[in-house]
């Protein structure tokens, strides 16, 4: 029994066609549902006009129409027995027989006509034919009545229509001051704390919060009260909303989630009703968290912007400031929101008592990395060689959305590859394409351009590479990727947080090697070094005007800038300095930009056999990395390219031909003792790839990423 009832199985990939059928209903079972119902109600407007008017209307008996004259025959003749007048119109019966010996038949005996013209001897004369004559009022067309409402019909149901569409559908016409808040439902796939790497600080001020919900005597006991708000500060990316969802799925309390754009509406007046509404279901459903992402669209200062303000948006934030901490007080209810310009909220939202926690959601340092890193390949499968700390290394500066699309991409390379695993090679791969973009290879490129963009980035390479306390150059592509004809990737050997002066100084340098580069070989100037200056103007004005790095000027700060709020980014900058200072500033800019020209010259001049190969190396190879840069530097033979072969069979050569790989070996070693000074820890190379980065520091912050591409 068994046996057979095995054999009648089917296959796991195959479905019978009911079940595809049930299946896809139900995919599509909701929006079909909605689109049934919207054709039914049309309809049933459509036809209960014609219903009511079919039932209204009088049933009439089947009647023959004649003229007048025929009529007045019938009557002298005497064959009319009754007659029906209604205005102009005459309805009769005939009597039994017919004219000139034509019986009539029961259905043929009634006629109908109508008067041509005011006949007032009419009666007199049905009285002398023997004729029963009766009198009724005209008919009512109730299509007529019909037709004059019809518009006013149509008008109505537009509106509502219209209403229906701008509420969101589902008969919310009139309830436009409804909160749109959704409460998290325990049937969702949870995310908890455990799926949070990189934040341990912001986790443990979130995660003692769930307590206090839980708990709450443990500290109540001690005189503590619930805190009424959190505010979750950092970049975009670095997982602030997904923190919130760990709360979602960690807190056994209702947990309501919102955005800031869903209290701003076209009409006047539902933004602040809206809040009412949420804290009113938050009041009902406490102790309860609620969750507010882009808080800075309702949050902004209020009395900012061009035209002082908005003052839509500024009732709705007045009332989420009395709901938070007014003369009512809302017990057990939480705030959490999320926003990445606190700079432009209003103090109010910020200070104790509304928003008692800040919490600070920060780029992930090296082990945040590699934590976030394994919390997304948990469900991939890996290869052995996949080194984690190795790409935690090699992704300095970005956040946990981008770490996320890396191992996404990754996954995708190998499943186009036809891998069981993923290997190291797709994530080198995958990395590249994240952060510089997709391989422009098709891109067509003359061999003049090449040698330039070759010439450029051999430049920047050779000068970071010979100047002492800089970034190690970790990859050089001349293969177009991104906006980019060329990109030297520089890859920090720690994260920095702080950055001297004479990083600084060495950074300009850096920017520079392309331009002097050109000038050198080529004897000309290209516009690949248009960001390249840009960059490092902007590098040297900051040194001078915002960090007080110029001797001349002493430790000072020059021009603040105007930020209007409203517009949400800096529309001028004051001048806060006399005239004599800024020739002054302008001077100090342009010393350090010519002083770190005049030393890159110099250098490339000194060096310029290392960097003709370097530039021949790059045209005949398109990507170098470190090691092979290392080898071209000193003058040594590179390896040939890597054909796919197996690595068993170049073992066994390798073994055969002794003597050479021994050579190799020592080659190698004297390359890294003569680079000893620029060594850094490399990560497992892939062929065919390349890194972007750059020198340039953060100017705004100490933490940020590292930095832009060199473009040529």
């Amino acid at each position: 029994m068994s046996e057979k009832k095995s054999s009648k199985k089917k296959a796991p990939g195959k479905k019978s066609g009911f079940q595809r059928g049930r299946q896809g209903g139900s995919s599509k079972g909701p929006k079909l549902g909605n689109v049934s119902k919207n054709v039914a109600f049309w309809l049933l407007i459509i036809l209960l006009p014609i219903t009511l008017f079919n039932l209204l209307s009088p049933q009439e008996e089947t009647v023959r129409k004649i003229n007048y004259s025929q009529f007045m025959q019938y009557v002298q003749q005497g064959r009319v027995q009754s007659v029906t007048i209604m205005e102009k119109r005459v309805l009769g019966k005939l009597k039994g027989g017919g004219i000139r010996g034509e019986e009539v038949s029961e259905a043929a005996a009634n006629f109908e006509t109508f008067f041509p013209f005011e006949d007032s001897e009419l009666v007199q004369k049905l009285d002398e034919a023997g004729v029963e004559v009766t009198g009724k009022p005209p008919a009512v067309n109730w299509m007529t009545h019909l037709m004059g409402w019809i518009p006013w019909i149509l008008i109505i149901f537009i509106w509502l229509f219209f209403m229906r569409q701008l509420q969101g559908g589902g008969g919310r016409a009139f309830s436009f001051g409804k909160s749109k808040a959704k409460l998290f439902s325990a049937d969702k796939p949870k995310v908890t704390f455990k799926d949070v790497a990189g934040c341990d600080e912001a986790k443990q001020e979130l995660e003692e919060v769930i307590d206090f919900l839980k708990s709450p005597r443990k500290f109540q006991k001690l005189g503590g009260r619930l805190p009424k708000g959190a505010l979750l500060l950092g970049a975009p990316g670095t997982g602030k909303t997904l923190l919130a969802r760990a709360v979602a799925g960690e807190a056994e309390v209702p947990f309501f989630s919102m955005s800031g754009s869903d209290f701003v509406e076209m009409f006047v007046g539902v933004g602040a009703s809206r809040v009412r509404d949420l804290f009113e279901q938050g009041k009902n459903n406490a102790p309860c968290i609620i969750f507010i992402d882009e808080i800075d669209a309702v949050g902004r200062h209020r009395g900012a912007g061009l035209g002082g303000g908005h003052d839509e948006r500024e009732q709705t934030l007045n009332q989420l400031l009395v709901e938070m901490d007014g003369f009512e007080s809302n017990e057990g209810v939480i705030l959490i929101a999320a926003t990445n310009r606190p700079d432009v909220l209003d103090p109010a939202l910020l200070r104790p008592g509304r928003f008692d926690r800040q919490i600070v959601v920060d780029r992930p340092d090296v082990r945040g990395r590699e934590g976030i890193l394994k919390v997304h390949m948990k469900d991939i499968p890996i290869s052995r060689d996949v080194d984690i700390p190795a790409l935690a290394k090699g992704t300095p500066g970005l956040c946990g959305a981008e770490l996320e699309s890396i191992v996404n991409e990754a996954a995708l390379l190998a499943a186009r590859r036809n891998r069981d695993k993923v290997m190291m090679k797709d994530f080198e791969d995958a990395k590249d394409k994240v952060m510089m973009g997709q391989e422009r290879k098709s891109m067509l490129i003359s061999d003049e351009e090449k040698h330039q963009i070759a010439v450029h980035e051999a430049g920047h390479t050779l000068v970071q590479r010979l100047t002492p306390g800089t970034d190690p150059v970790n990859k050089v592509t001349i293969i177009a990727r991104g906006m980019a004809l060329g990109v030297t990737q520089y890859l920090p050997e720690r994260d920095r947080h702080l950055y001297s002066k004479k990083w600084c100084q060495n950074s300009l340098l850096a920017l520079l090697g392309g331009r002097c580069a050109e000038q050198l070989i080529l004897n000309e100037m290209t516009t690949g070094a248009g960001n390249d200056l840009e960059r490092v103007t902007d590098l040297a004005r900051k040194m001078v005007c915002t960090w007080g790095m110029s001797e001349a000027l002493g430790p000072l700060t020059f021009g603040k800038k105007e930020e209007q709020i409203f517009l949400g980014r800096e529309i001028a900058q004051r001048q806060d300095y006399s005239e004599e200072t800024a020739r002054l500033i302008d001077s100090e800019v342009r010393k350090l930009v010519n002083e770190a020209y005049n030393d890159a010259t110099k250098l490339l001049r000194e060096n310029r056999d290392k960097l003709e190969r370097l530039a021949a190396a790059l045209l005949e190879r398109e990507v170098l990395d470190a090691e092979q840069i290392n080898l071209v530097i000193a003058g040594k033979k590179l390896p040939p390219v890597d054909n796919g072969k197996p690595k068993t069979k170049t073992r066994k050569r390798s073994r055969k031909s002794s003597p050479a790989s021994a050579g190799k070996k020592v080659e190698k070693a004297a390359a890294g003792k003569e680079n000893k000074s620029s060594e850094q820890d490399e990560l497992p190379r892939s062929a065919q790839s390349v890194e972007t980065g750059s020198a340039e520091p953060a100017v705004d912050k100490a933490d940020d990423k590292q930095g832009q591409d060199d473009k040529a």
